[in-house]
């Protein structure tokens, strides 16, 4: 008596869609590698541009307030002295200020390293706004062995999220040394049971699945690099310090001439 579902395997219809399968998969899989990497990069480089800059960009904020005040003084115009105000609202201590730039400002609204940038003094090397090469192979390889996606029953897709959740966690903090270690601990895991679809509804709806998938995964992408870091990150994708540095002598550049035409109106 022959199987039914064996049979069913076994057309060349239904090989073709398991291989079309397959492939989607992988290409997924590989999308979603991408877009993760991306999205790491640009929240590093967003922290550090706000840690680094954050200080400049408020100095410039305050001393435009002062410019607009010291106009208002000597205009006494209505228009000019809604101008102060306005500009001097947007130089006002928010609360907790202080813990969002995590130690960066001092007494003085200004930390260390920003007054060193603002003096020409030597400040201390930023920290690699990205993984490292290592780290980003070694993630690579997790995802494409590892990734729920590649699961056929609950129990061991459960097992790869959860190993999933420790492998994101390690390459966001640029730990090469905590993904080295999960590598190991996958290589000498159970192998993942692995079941060829033997339906073509079922074909189907996972060719569905990952469809919907990709969409979402491409509107994610299209934010991120619409986004004003995502943006200042793809001008200068293999040196991103070396756009804060010259983000950095653009502000103080601005700073200065701000700071002489401030002079000239109150001298």
């Amino acid at each position: 008596m022959t199987n039914p579902e064996a049979d069913i395997s076994e057309e060349p219809g239904v090989e073709r869609l398991a291989r079309a399968v397959e492939t989607a998969e992988q290409a997924l899989i590989e999308f979603e590698i991408a877009v993760e990497t991306f999205r790491v990069e640009v929240e590093n480089f967003s922290r550090l541009h706000h840690q680094r800059l954050g200080p400049m960009y408020a100095r410039l904020d305050e001393l435009e307030a002062r410019i607009a005040e010291a106009v208002a003084a000597r205009t006494g115009a209505p228009e000019d002295v809604q101008r102060a105000r306005e500009a001097r609202a947007m130089v006002q201590p928010m609360p907790g200020v202080e813990e969002l730039f995590g130690g960066w400002m001092d007494g003085d609204g200004l930390s260390p390293e920003a007054q060193a940038m603002l003096t020409d003094q030597q400040v201390r090397p930023p920290q690699r706004v990205r993984p490292s090469d290592e780290a980003r192979k070694i993630f690579r390889d997790l995802v494409r062995k590892a990734h729920p996606d590649l699961a056929r029953e609950d129990g061991e897709r459960r097992r790869r999220e959860e190993f999933m959740v420790r492998v994101n966690a390690a390459y966001a903090g640029g730990d090469e040394a905590q993904l080295l270690r999960l590598a190991e601990e996958w290589a000498a895991g159970p192998l993942p049971a692995q079941r060829r679809p033997n339906r073509s509804e079922e074909l189907y709806a996972r060719l569905e699945w990952l469809a919907e998938r990709k969409e979402m995964l491409s509107v994610l992408a299209a934010e991120l690099e619409e986004s004003a870091i995502g943006s200042m990150l793809r001008m200068a994708p293999d040196d991103p310090d070396g756009l804060l540095v010259q983000i950095a002598e653009g502000l103080v550049a601005q700073i200065a001439e701000r700071e002489a035409h401030l002079a000239s109106l109150v001298a």
